[in-house]
């Protein structure tokens, strides 16, 4: 049962990622039949203003001590990247005593600080994956997730996937009522669909050599009709086998794969920019129907072009009201 939270606030403190964790935890909802939660902003001591990226100051009510008995200890993103011991050995102290453990996107890099983050399931916001990868090798992260639930330890990914994070924790400890009273508060889903990965724009194989690269340029200008390797071979002057291990050598991807993400990426923007229907959308970027468009689609970006559009298509401004005369 989540009866208090403790949240450790650091230099640097992200505001949105901050004010997600008070929204979410902090706010009493008892006239809406939410129960009251003993939440707890705390510093490294009690009244020591906290800097943010916000050009702002918190100053926490409580200390160290808070954390002391919490049952959930979250902790929201941070620019720091070197912490006070203090502050990880009060971290450490509170997982050893059996509190859940949250983090808001960089927060995880405090937990990874302080030891906390061996040999566990987690994430972070896609651009800080080999960073965090990097510092923590024995980290099992997942760079695909809004969040990782791995019992005690509770990670999401960039800014608003905290949100999703938090209300998950809601839901998993207070139960679908309370945490479908907060969302509509909130104004948010319970439960966004689909992952991080719909968020990422997708990186282009680049191509340096110069027997390729007219007939890449060629394909992208194409890709709505069919491509063999042997056609592109041919079209490069090259043989089958000489083709697909030069392209693999400068691409560093195969000539199919090279290809399925091109279309993908083409399909992604005539999503975002067009009405077209799924099964045009399919047919322009080479797929030839929508279930082969959902197929691969689904693969590369982790949701459906369906849900892909509503998230992303462009929304054209309302046009002026025209003065009165």
């Amino acid at each position: 049962m989540l009866r208090s939270v403790a949240v450790l606030v650091l230099d640097e403190l992200a505001v949105f990622e901050f004010g997600v964790l008070c929204e979410v935890f902090g706010l009493d909802r008892t006239d809406d039949g939410v129960p009251l939660l003993d939440f707890r902003v705390c510093g490294l001591r009690a009244g020591e203003p906290v800097t943010t990226t916000g050009h702002v100051q918190v100053v926490p009510e409580r200390g160290l001590e808070g954390l002391q008995g919490a049952d959930l200890v979250a902790v929201p993103a941070t620019g720091l990247r070197a912490f006070p011991e203090e502050a990880l050995q009060a971290l450490r102290d509170a997982s050893a005593a059996g509190a859940t453990l949250l983090t808001v996107c960089s927060g995880v890099f405090v937990l990874g600080a302080a030891g906390l983050l061996d040999g566990r399931r987690c994430t972070v916001h896609w651009k800080s994956v080999d960073e965090l990868r990097a510092r923590h090798p024995e980290a099992i992260i997942d760079p695909d997730v809004l969040f990782v639930d791995d019992g005690n330890l509770v990670t999401s990914a960039g800014t608003a996937a905290g949100i999703d994070a938090a209300l998950h924790l809601v839901r998993r400890e207070l139960g679908s009522a309370v945490v479908n009273v907060i969302a509509r508060r909130m104004v948010v889903p319970p439960q966004r669909d689909g992952g991080q990965r719909q968020y990422v724009e997708q990186p282009i194989p680049q191509c340096s050599a110069d027997a390729l690269a007219p007939t890449l340029e060629w394909v992208l200008e194409n890709l709505h009709v069919e491509h063999s390797v042997a056609d592109l071979a041919r079209r490069a002057r090259m043989s089958d086998r000489s083709f697909a291990r030069r392209f693999v050598a400068e691409t560093g991807t195969t000539p199919h794969r090279w290809l399925t993400l091109q279309r993908v990426l083409l399909a992604q923007r005539l999503l975002e920019d067009t009405d077209l229907a799924v099964d045009d959308v399919a047919e322009r970027s080479g797929f030839g129907t929508g279930a082969l468009l959902r197929h691969h689609f689904r693969k590369v970006v982790g949701v459906a072009p369906a849900d892909y559009r509503r998230t992303f298509q462009a929304t054209p401004c309302p046009e002026p009201a025209a003065a009165s005369a």
